[in-house]
């Protein structure tokens, strides 16, 4: 929808947090080790979520450890 050319009545956006989050936390497991792991796969979804509000997002082939990864959850109540 933000792809759409010309003005808008409204401001698309998205709500980030359990995409940050959840990738972030899968890949760091708790563990000193994956710190470096977790900093990149939060970095990548940050940069995708900001792509997307502006329209701009086209996906990525080289996504972090575990950003690629769908959040999706089947017949998930919100």
């Amino acid at each position: 929808m933000n792809k759409l050319k010309g003005k808008k009545p409204w401001s698309l956006t998205f709500s980030f947090g359990r995409a940050l989050q959840q990738s972030t936390l899968k890949a760091w497991a708790g563990k000193e080790e994956n710190v470096e792991t977790a900093q990149a796969t939060f970095l990548t979804r940050c940069k995708a979520n900001s792509e997307a509000t502006l329209g701009s997002y086209k996906g990525d082939a080289n996504l972090a450890e575990g950003a690629s990864e769908s959040l999706h959850v089947k017949d998930y109540k919100y």
